[in-house]
């Protein structure tokens, strides 16, 4: 059996720039509730912001708040009426639960939930740190055949697999990813594995555009041939960048009846080409994290069709996590920072 202590470390933010390894309780399960022994927790540029500024937008830092949200780890423990796991099972862990009762909950689209609590979103604690208390529904059974790592990124794998939804890709669509970040690697993959004929990435940084090439796209480098000048004309956008110049370019090269998903976080406003908008009857969306997609996540990692490995170039112990939130700003060949909370 194993020995759950009482306390664990967790890394605490105090504020901008300012973490600290702090010893905290290790959480008692509650009614169905599993705890989880938290073994890698992928970094976000979620994270990363709240350690640069205390805030993103109107969520802000007030109190010492634990940072992470993308996790796996195994179950050590099931709480009263917990029956969906055995102790000892690998999980890959959603990072948020909603209340399950209101409008949004009951038509499935349970991200829209306006009382979700959402880990690493002020005032809610998040997972860089030893165990985890999940509700058995958020617990999604891996395969062995999965990594650790692999587990954990099934968290940004799913903002792919939401986006895809989101765009109804289909065999034969013409993708066009913009920015090959973690998400835009993993939303051209899903955009594959879905059936699109042709998934062509861009961005400015080779060794991100290499990786896009290695996993299956045709990657393109806007800093020496502009989207204008490949006379591509994609009829699904999977906008990944946030950057306002990116997203407008992007939209004048769709095709007609072409549908444009807006998954980067860039600036609260952005200018569209309303014109190309109504006269090529457009659809533009946004997306907001994600509903019911761990199973497809799962199923396309563990069967090959996504690779998530290869995304993690960086990997830290928990007493490190302040290098993974800044290995980004220290070498530019880094794409996805692992925290090991174990070690």
């Amino acid at each position: 059996m194993t020995r759950i202590p009482a306390t664990m470390r967790a890394a605490v933010l105090h504020g901008p720039e300012r973490l600290a390894i702090e010893e905290r309780p290790v959480p008692a399960p509650g009614g169905r509730q599993v705890l989880v022994r938290i073994d890698a927790v992928g970094t976000c540029g979620s994270d990363v912001h709240y350690y640069r500024h205390g805030r993103i937008g109107d969520f802000v830092v007030r109190e010492p708040m634990i940072l992470g949200h993308e996790p796996s780890g195994t179950v050590v423990a099931c709480g009263p009426g917990a029956t969906r796991h055995q102790v000892g099972q690998r999980v890959s862990i959603e990072p948020g639960t909603p209340c399950g009762t209101c409008t949004e909950c009951r038509l499935g689209r349970y991200n829209l939930c306006p009382d979700m609590v959402f880990y690493a979103t002020p005032p809610v604690d998040g997972v860089f740190c030893e165990y985890a208390a999940v509700h058995e529904e958020f617990a999604h059974a891996v395969p062995d055949t999965l990594s650790d790592e692999a587990a954990a990124l099934l968290e940004p794998l799913s903002v792919g697999v939401w986006s895809c939804r989101k765009a109804r890709v289909v065999p034969g669509d013409r993708v066009l990813v913009t920015g090959a970040g973690p998400i835009g690697l993993v939303a051209a993959q899903t955009a594959l594995a879905f059936g699109a004929s042709e998934v062509l990435v861009t961005d400015i940084v080779p060794h991100r555009l290499e990786l896009a090439r290695e996993l299956g796209a045709t990657a393109v480098d806007v800093s020496r041939t502009p989207l204008a000048d490949l006379g591509h004309a994609p009829n699904v956008l999977l906008e990944c960048s946030g950057v306002p110049a990116v997203i407008n370019e992007a939209i004048r090269t769709m095709a007609r009846a072409g549908r444009v998903v807006l998954v980067g976080m860039g600036g609260d406003e952005v200018p569209l080409p309303l014109a190309k908008v109504q006269n090529y009857e457009l659809e533009v969306t946004g997306t907001f994290r994600y509903a019911n997609t761990w199973p497809i996540a799962i199923a396309l990692a563990a069967s090959g069709s996504v690779r998530l490995d290869p995304l993690v170039t960086h990997g830290y112990g928990l007493a490190d996590t302040e290098q993974a939130l800044t290995a980004g700003a220290r070498d530019r060949t880094a794409i996805k920072s692992v925290v090991y909370p174990q070690k």
